[in-house]
């Protein structure tokens, strides 16, 4: 988890769901004059998967029913209805025909997971993992009546959204089973949800950091610098309850080995398999130091447990 909190792991991608607060539009309630503005046909995109695309601008975009374009079909897993996917992601204004946001540059992709709206849903829905997908569409249908002040897109303003699909998010792991180690805590259940770690049958803390693997997961391995996604509990020893969890939510994503979790998390995730199920045992060295996470309720003294579902990496 994240050494702030986990709202600070996914506000990077909170550019690109529905907002409450109130906007001026760009464009103009009166388009007389105007240049009409076309779809998918008034730009040209190219460029590789995984990198920036170039976007030249023949005029202005804003069409009155959503657009969909393949620009390049990957080979990867298809995306169902009701998956997530890992995804670098350019967002242009088509009344300005400025950039208005990139994932690009932080070569971190985004979480597009849970409720997101229907451009996106046709991103992601039918295509395959390692394809590039144009959709063009209004800013009420991407971000609501109000479209996206943070990006600077007013409610009149087209939309354009270049979507590379990095990696599919499953909501479960899968591979084989295994016997957790004898100092591991059990896991509470409720309805097949993780709602909590049973410290019954478990050892006291170590002062080593820990791992034991409960499903072996057969997807590709997790390197350092890659973003993954994630369903996590946190519950420092003997405690009844969890600090943290994002079962009963959406799954979280943020880089791994490269310092924006706890050390822990950075040194017995990477080298972990996608579909993996991994218990820790992380001293407060490898944790939150001495002075503990006070918002968590965590001291500088406690041993933190986590069970972390690796459902993607990217």
């Amino acid at each position: 988890m994240s050494r702030s909190s986990r709202t600070r792991l996914v506000a990077a991608c909170g550019v690109l769901v529905l907002t409450g607060l109130s906007l001026t539009a760009c464009g103009s309630d009166d388009d007389s004059g105007s240049e009409v503005a076309g779809g998918l046909d008034s730009l040209k995109i190219s460029g590789d998967v995984g990198k920036a695309p170039k976007v030249t601008w023949d005029g202005q975009v804003g069409p009155e029913d959503i657009e969909t374009e393949v620009l390049t079909e990957g080979d990867g897993d298809v995306i169902e209805a009701g998956d997530g996917a890992l995804a670098h992601i350019w967002i242009g204004n088509g009344y300005t025909e400025d950039e208005a946001y990139s994932s690009y540059e932080t070569k971190a992709p985004q979480l597009l997971v849970g409720e997101v709206s229907e451009p996106f849903q046709k991103a992601l829905e039918g295509h395959k993992v390692g394809s590039r997908v144009a959709v063009a569409a209004t800013a009420e249908d991407a971000f609501g009546e109000r479209g996206n002040p943070q990006l600077g897109i007013g409610n009149l303003d087209g939309v354009v959204f270049v979507v590379d699909l990095m990696a599919r998010v499953g909501d479960e792991p899968s591979g084989e089973e295994r016997e957790a180690a004898k100092w591991a805590p059990s896991l509470i259940e409720t309805d097949g949800v993780i709602t909590g770690l049973d410290f019954g049958d478990a050892n006291k803390p170590s002062k080593n950091l820990l791992d034991t693997t409960v499903i072996k997961g057969e997807g590709p391995v997790v390197e350092s610098g890659q973003t993954i996604a994630v369903n996590y509990l946190g519950q420092v020893y003997d405690a009844k309850q969890p600090f943290d969890e994002s079962y009963s939510k959406d799954p979280a994503s943020f880089p791994i080995g490269v310092g924006q979790v706890v050390p822990g998390w950075d040194k017995e995730l990477v080298g972990k398999t996608v579909g993996s199920r991994v218990i820790l045992s992380i001293p407060p060295a490898d944790g939150y130091g001495d002075k503990g996470n006070e918002s968590a309720g965590i001291k500088g003294t406690d041993t933190l447990f986590f069970v972390v579902d690796i459902l993607a990496a990217a």
